[in-house]
């Protein structure tokens, strides 16, 4: 350890520069010895320069590291620049989905709504007109599905004291109150609602409407869902449009295609979907020769009003909408409608948007990152904003109020809501709907995608077929689906529609760093030379100075560190210790004294001077007439 420590020492001292080890000594090396302009003139110059150079060279290095600050913050920033360009290449032709806007055919659902539909058809009575059916046809089970959910009726003559009356209530008769009674109007007075109780019926609210239109098919919805909750999926498929019934006639750039080249896609909303030239594996993705309507895709399709589920559907109409390949459908969010009766012209221009991935941006490349299951996987469908949402709102469902809702896809291991096994799920679905912070807890967790298209559509509308060419297109048509002479299309369910590119050109909107880390060393060596003249080697001497710092600053630390040992090991006593020999006489021979090796000498005793006359100097007159007198005696 010891070799180790005077190995560093010595090392210590070899990388160590400068004149000494002192602070002031390196300081000084350092100001004569730069490159930089200021400090040379701190140690050159007389005081007064001395003093005036001192205070620009501390200005202008507190100036320099001010602009660095600055230019590190905005590089941390990751700014971005959007440049726009504009391209012309053939392009691919987008995946186009359509379905009608009434999910199943009537006549096959009927048995399963017969009860439900009786129901509603009571409760319109009661709530609009003056009729009171009578409720003793009503059956059980019409009963059973009313008290699940019961609509109610909110009396608000007096707005501080509302009542309530239930719609099936025998002894109410609210409806022949009108606008005569009561300086109040009927539609003021009187609100529809939905009556959602939980904890057994203890706990009750409403949820109120505007109109009777809007509550009846709230309520018929709700029920609806319950319904087919327990329906299984290859039973819906069946009960919906089929391709061949729907797709009547198909041309894509000139040439024929039919509803085989459409790919079937089961929608919760709108039933039985088909889109054309999704992309998924093993099918060629078709592009567009040239713009225009000539070389897009022509259909016309059939929604065949007739098959209308009278309260659930209000809208006739066909449910269309463009987007990219292997990506889903989301029709009732993004989608567009089609009219019967019409010939609807859509031209598409195509905006391809690419933006920076993290720390540029918040955006997902594929949506692995995102700590929410994207339940529209199993349609092998790629990562959408719409699609995060939704898996994010299902998945608050199913753990708040212990089931899925029938709109969106079933997660693994749970159940879609019924009124029978989970009967407070419309109070928890529309807490869970209502709620703000529910919503932005999945705005957090979802961002969106950094590569998209988007199709910005041109929608223009024309009566089709015409007064004069409507008998032989809906014959020919009558035949074609059917095989019969007998018409069966008619004007209220036909539809044909164009779809082209307007343009043969795209536009790219696409992100680009705006700072770079060239940017940044230019830019931070641009201020050091402007206000210090300095330059990349000047930093490195800077650096070595405070290398030098931390050597002396070490040597002093170990030379206090080895000060403080030696006086740690230092003896108290000043005498030099016994030997060992002397140390077990003293423990064996208690009379024994330890002999000083060296004994203290005896003080020499003062002796004072002798006082002799002859040693004192007398002058020569004197020592003469001693002489004589001596003689003469």
């Amino acid at each position: 350890m010891k070799k180790v420590r005077r190995y560093f020492t010595k090392a210590l001292h070899r990388m160590q520069k400068g004149p000494g080890y002192t602070y002031k000594e390196l300081l000084v090396w350092f100001c004569s010895n730069t490159n930089t302009h200021g400090p040379k003139r701190i140690v050159s110059e007389g005081p007064k320069k001395r003093l005036m150079w001192f205070i620009l060279s501390l200005f202008f290095a507190a100036l320099v590291f001010w602009q660095w600050g600055i230019l590190i913050q905005t590089y941390l920033s990751y700014g971005v620049k959007v440049s726009l360009s504009i391209g012309f290449n053939t392009m691919v032709f987008p995946a186009v989905t359509v379905c009608n806007a009434n999910p199943f055919k009537y006549s096959s659902v009927k048995p399963h709504l017969r009860d439900l539909d009786e129901l509603v058809a009571t409760a319109l009575d009661r709530i609009q007109f003056s009729s009171q059916r009578d409720l003793g046809a009503m059956t059980l089970a019409n009963m059973s599905l009313w008290n699940y959910m019961p609509l109610v009726v909110i009396d608000e003559n007096d707005p501080n004291n509302p009542l309530v009356y239930n719609i099936f209530d025998g002894s109410t008769n609210y409806s022949r109150v009108t606008a005569k009674d009561n300086t109040t109007a009927y539609a003021e007075r009187f609100k529809v609602a939905i009556q959602l109780c939980t904890n057994n019926g203890k706990q009750c609210e409403y949820k109120n409407f505007t109109s009777g239109i809007q509550a009846i098919r709230e309520w018929y919805l709700l029920q609806f869902s319950s319904i087919f909750s327990k329906i299984p999926l290859e039973d819906k498929i069946e009960m919906g449009y089929k391709a061949e019934e729907m797709i009547l006639t198909c041309m894509f750039g000139g040439e024929t295609c039919s509803y085989r080249n459409f790919t079937h896609i089961y929608d919760q909303d709108y039933g039985n979907c088909y889109i054309f030239n999704w992309g998924q594996e093993g099918q060629e993705l078709l592009v567009s020769a040239n713009p225009g309507a000539e070389f897009g895709l022509k259909m016309v399709l059939d929604i065949d009003q007739e098959e209308y589920i009278p309260f659930l559907q209000t809208t006739a109409a066909a449910r269309l909408i463009l987007h990219q390949q292997r990506s889903f459908p989301f029709l009732k969010d993004l989608g567009i409608y089609g009219m019967p009766g019409t010939e609807t012209s859509i031209a598409v221009q195509v905006d391809q948007t690419e933006h920076l991935e993290a720390p540029y941006s918040s955006c997902t490349m594929d949506g692995s990152d995102i700590p929410v299951a994207n339940l529209y996987e199993k349609y092998n469908s790629s990562y959408s904003i719409q699609s995060c949402l939704r898996s994010c709102f299902q998945e608050g469902m199913v753990r708040q109020c212990n089931c899925a809702h029938y709109l969106y896809p079933l997660p693994d291991g749970a159940h879609y809501c019924n009124n029978k096994e989970d009967p407070g799920w419309v109070s928890c679905y529309y807490r869970m709907k209502d709620s703000v912070m529910e919503r932005e807890r999945c705005i957090d967790l979802c961002q969106q995608p950094c590569n998209d298209s988007n199709y910005k559509m041109t929608i223009s509308m024309a009566e089709w077929p015409s007064a004069a060419a409507e008998d032989w297109i809906f014959h020919v048509l009558s035949y074609e689906k059917e095989s019969s002479e007998k018409i069966t299309v008619n004007r209220n369910g036909i539809i044909r529609l164009n779809i082209y590119f307007q343009e043969y050109n795209y536009r790219s909107v696409s992100d680009s760093a705006a700072t770079d880390v060239v940017w940044l060393l230019s830019n931070l060596g641009g201020q050091f030379g402007f206000w210090m003249g300095g330059s990349v080697l000047c930093i490195i001497e800077f650096g070595e100075i405070i290398i030098d710092c931390c050597w002396i600053t070490i040597l002093k630390l170990l030379a206090w560190h080895r000060l403080r040992k030696e006086k740690k090991r230092r003896p108290e006593y000043a005498d030099p210790p016994p030997t060992v020999s002397e140390l077990v006489e003293g423990y064996t021979n208690p009379d024994f004294h330890h002999e000083d090796t060296e004994p203290e000498p005896m003080p020499i005793p003062g002796t004072p001077p002798p006082k002799y006359d002859s040693l004192r100097v007398r002058q020569m007159d004197d020592a003469i007439e001693v002489i004589s007198s001596d003689e003469e005696q």
